[in-house]
């Protein structure tokens, strides 16, 4: 079982500035993950295991307050934030190096999605190559399938790679075949950011976010997809952070 308590969190959006560079895994963990990881034993290997992982909801910053948890997060840190952060820093970083452009690579999601990336992320970050890799729609990928995917990463060899296939699909992939992925980069496992900048999913706007709501927001928008995931998992997540408690 997961335990909050015991999970080294990020604290601040300063300590992105910290992380090394060469090959980092970096995922994010909010109530739904939590909640799925206690379930999901292979899920719960992946968050712990990964180099960084970042609070991604209002809800984990008081759950490990109120365990008196070893990382005590001060703010929320978005998969958005994690994007625009790594993506600000790549565009300068290729800008100050002039030549030949720095490579983003983003694995998931359709090829629909993946053709509006390219197309934003060419105008906000001209000084990127974006490369982009669609993997078959199914709940799980075979032998032939995987070492496709895996190819495509090796061979394109990029500067940064986003991973975009939904928790807890994302990060199990990335954990089982971490080390057959020959790369030297960040790599981010950001599920929906996909659609938020491609601009198929809205994100909720600013006051919803500043006031911890923007779980609120998707449900509202979504509430077939979504009521579950809230309606069901918050009072599951204070069931399980009291559990831990206790």
């Amino acid at each position: 079982m997961l335990k909050l308590s015991e999970l080294k969190i990020v604290e601040s959006k300063e300590v992105l500035n910290e992380i090394h560079e060469g090959k980092v895994l970096i995922n994010t963990i909010n109530a739904h993950s939590f909640n799925r990881a206690q379930k999901d034993e292979l899920f719960a290997e992946a968050l712990a295991n990964g180099d960084y992982l970042i609070p991604d909801g209002a809800s984990i910053i008081k759950a490990c307050k109120w365990l008196k948890a070893k990382s005590q997060p001060k703010e929320r840190i978005a998969g958005w934030d994690l994007f625009a952060f790594e993506m600000q820093k790549l565009n300068e970083r290729s800008n100050q190096i002039g030549g030949e452009k720095l490579k983003v690579m983003f694995m998931g999601s359709s090829e629909k999605v993946l053709s509006l990336i390219r197309e934003r992320a060419t105008k906000d970050y001209p000084n990127l190559e974006v490369v982009t890799y669609s993997p078959p729609y199914k709940p799980e990928f075979s032998e032939k399938d995987n070492a496709a995917i895996i190819k495509a990463i090796n061979d394109a060899n990029p500067d940064l790679l986003w991973i975009g296939m939904t928790a807890p699909k994302q990060e199990k992939w990335t954990y089982q075949h971490w080390n057959e992925l020959n790369i030297h980069c960040h790599v981010g496992t950001i599920g929906a950011v996909f659609d938020f900048y491609a601009g198929t999913a809205q994100r909720a706007p600013k006051w919803w976010q500043e006031h911890s709501l923007e779980w609120l927001y998707r449900l509202i928008k979504e509430p077939k997809r979504m009521w579950r995931r809230y309606v069901i998992g918050n009072p599951l997540f204070l069931w399980n952070i009291t559990k831990e408690r206790t």
